[in-house]
């Protein structure tokens, strides 16, 4: 399963649990008006790294899974989880663990980080990556408090990664989109060596079975991705460079750490601040 795929299939699967607002959501247990969601707030964990960092586990009762929520204990954001697994699994690219499965159901979980909550051993952590850092379980009726405080939003990640590509002298040419379904016309392109890509002004994109063409603001420079052929870089309507596609769903980490693009974001999960 590449990135595009999973990026859309975690979006849609937020939005099917009915949480998803434009600026804020309700959270599983609602506001304790009936005997569920009482219920769901009572098996409900929250765990902290003692700096101000707080980490939400809650039942999914409808679809059998784990709600995740990080923040700092006044304002959380949901984290979005990997489609068809349960605990606390979330991708994120800027961790990597060399040691895990690169192909389990079709996840690479070498991205994969992960809340661990042992409930009876009143023990959690988290894991980035290979790094493991110890947490604590707040007694239930504090947690409980802390929540009922708190306001809630969506995950911060508006764009995925799409597409990758170089040329002989080390260009990258990358491309990304909207990560919610709405919002997978919303493409991005950018150029440059490593660590310095520079977001191209979009005018024009041409999508069909073929491949597709990026256009820039002056309308002179094109990015072909050709799904059948090698890719170019198109410049005052001549080919000027072929280009190698690079894989996405095996380069993430060099995406997100070492291309620049995404430097400094916030990705939404237990690792921002690690």
């Amino acid at each position: 399963m590449n990135f595009q795929r999973l990026a859309a299939l975690a979006a849609s699967f937020a939005c099917s649990a009915s949480l998803a607002a434009e600026s804020n959501l309700q959270p599983p247990w609602g506001t304790e008006q009936n005997l569920g969601q009482k219920m769901i707030m009572e098996a409900t964990s929250v765990c902290a790294d003692g700096k101000g960092h707080y980490v939400v586990l809650a039942p999914d009762e409808e679809n059998g899974g784990t709600f995740l929520f990080y923040g700092d204990g006044k304002n959380f954001t949901q984290v979005e989880r990997i489609p068809f697994t349960s605990g606390g699994s979330f991708l994120d690219p800027r961790f990597f663990n060399k040691s895990a499965n690169p192909n389990f159901r079709g996840i690479d979980y070498r991205v994969v980080s992960q809340v661990e909550l042992e409930r009876k051993e009143k023990k959690c952590s988290l894991r980035c990556g290979d790094k493991t850092i110890p947490l604590t379980i707040l007694p239930a009726e504090e947690g409980a408090n802390l929540l009922r405080k708190a306001s809630y939003a969506p995950s911060p990640n508006q764009f995925a990664p799409y597409a990758l590509l170089r040329d002989t002298k080390g260009n990258y040419y990358f491309v990304d989109r909207g990560a919610k379904p709405t919002e997978q016309k919303n493409y991005r392109v950018f150029i440059g060596p490593r660590g310095s890509l520079k977001q191209q002004k979009m005018t024009n994109v041409i999508a069909d079975s073929e491949g597709e063409i990026f256009s820039t603001k002056k309308g002179d420079l094109r990015l072909v991705l050709d799904k059948s052929k090698s890719s170019v870089w198109i410049e005052n309507s001549k080919k000027s460079l072929d280009l190698r596609q690079v894989p996405v769903e095996e380069n993430l980490p060099l995406i997100y750490n070492e291309l620049g693009v995404y430097e400094g974001i916030r990705l939404g999960t237990p690792c921002d601040d690690q």
